[in-house]
């Protein structure tokens, strides 16, 4: 460790325990999350607090020890170590990969350049743990976060413009019950056909047992049984020493030996859920985005009460989908939350104005 250049002040020693309680609290994150895991993501996560390990005794050298009195760790910390005891899951990786991001190390004149590199290396550690966690959610997750969303923004756009025209609150009522009917069956039966016909084309790609038959009769020195293996992505030294392979036990004990066993694919297919999973996951969650809207002519309100009551309610849901596809997909959750807004609302208030215009011409 590198001597600080100046003498530390009481601003930097205060500066320093909260370096020293941070630390403490991402390794007991770390080591949450481990327990949580088993195999290769444990021991990746056991390290990761290790390494945290080493930066706290940093601290704590220049500290001369553990300091009587220390700060709580920041708001960010606490709420990842909550998470992490109680749902170890992907959002914490991806709360965590946000946090690691954040490193003040890079300015910070008594951290040393190791520890700054740490910290990058630490960021791209949980967001490949992160990656891996994203890749293991089904489409049917998939599906259900995005149609909530669509639900959402859709019967809030589709009673916002009814309601300003100044129908009857039974009209607009009906209005969005239907409207959550006919999204949630378009929504349902638009996953199921994507979802079976993407199963369709993967297993169309599948190898298969065609030509085994034809095996015995190929020529060992020149036969096209390795242009198979090329097209499944394997070198061609390696594809022709197996066709050889393959050939030769063929000839030997007839059609029994197969060219169908496995072989490393280069380009790997995304896991796609059950057709029926992701359409009733598509149909439930659209139904309880699109419900959301229509809340206040159900408990009996109309006009500008339910129209206000509809956007409060409505802008907390927005704000959490938001968040929470800003945390899968790995970027900050406060500005996905607020983009989600601030469509959702964009889209309310083009039909709202729309139903005054098509209101005040009726009138």
């Amino acid at each position: 460790m590198s001597a600080p250049a100046a003498a530390p002040t009481a601003r930097d020693r205060r500066r320093w325990a909260q370096y020293l309680v941070n630390e403490r609290a991402e390794a007991r994150v770390y080591r949450e999350l481990a327990a949580r895991r088993e195999g290769e993501e444990r021991e990746i996560l056991t390290a990761l607090a290790d390494a945290e390990g080493r930066h706290e005794a940093h601290w704590l050298e220049l500290l001369g020890g553990e300091p009587q009195r220390l700060p709580s760790p920041d708001l960010g910390t606490r709420s990842l170590g909550w998470m992490a005891r109680r749902f170890g899951s992907i959002f914490v990786l991806a709360l965590a990969q946000n946090a690691e991001g954040r490193s003040p190390y890079d300015d910070e004149p008594f951290a040393t350049a190791r520890m700054a590199a740490d910290e990058k290396i630490h960021h791209e550690v949980v967001r490949g743990l992160a990656a891996r966690g994203r890749r293991r959610l089904s489409g049917t997750f998939r599906a259900a976060v995005f149609g909530a969303n669509d639900g959402l923004v859709s019967n809030l756009a589709l009673v916002m413009g009814i309601g300003a025209t100044g129908v009857a609150p039974q009209f607009v009522l009906f209005s969005g019950i239907a409207g959550l009917l006919a999204g949630a069956l378009s929504m349902g039966a638009g996953e199921f056909v994507s979802v079976r016909s993407q199963r369709e084309l993967l297993q169309a790609t599948e190898p298969n047992g065609y030509a085994d038959s034809a095996l015995p009769f190929l020529d060992i020195d020149a036969n096209e049984l390795a242009l198979v293996y090329r097209t499944r992505g394997m070198p061609e030294a390696d594809a022709l020493a197996r066709a050889r392979r393959v050939v030769a036990a063929a000839g030997s004990k007839g059609a029994q030996s197969t060219y169908t066993g496995p072989v490393e694919i280069v380009d790997s297919h995304e896991v796609v859920g059950s057709a029926w999973g992701a359409a009733l996951s598509s149909f439930l969650f659209f139904a309880s985005g699109a419900i959301i809207p229509v809340l206040p002519w159900i408990f009996g309100l109309s006009g500008l009460p339910a129209i206000v009551t509809a956007l409060v309610l409505v802008g907390i849901a927005l704000l959490s989908t938001g968040a929470m596809v800003g945390l899968l997909s790995g970027g900050p959750p406060l500005r996905r939350a607020v983009r989600q807004l601030a469509i959702g609302f964009g889209a309310a208030a083009v039909t709202y104005v729309l139903g005054l215009l098509f209101g005040v011409s009726m009138g």
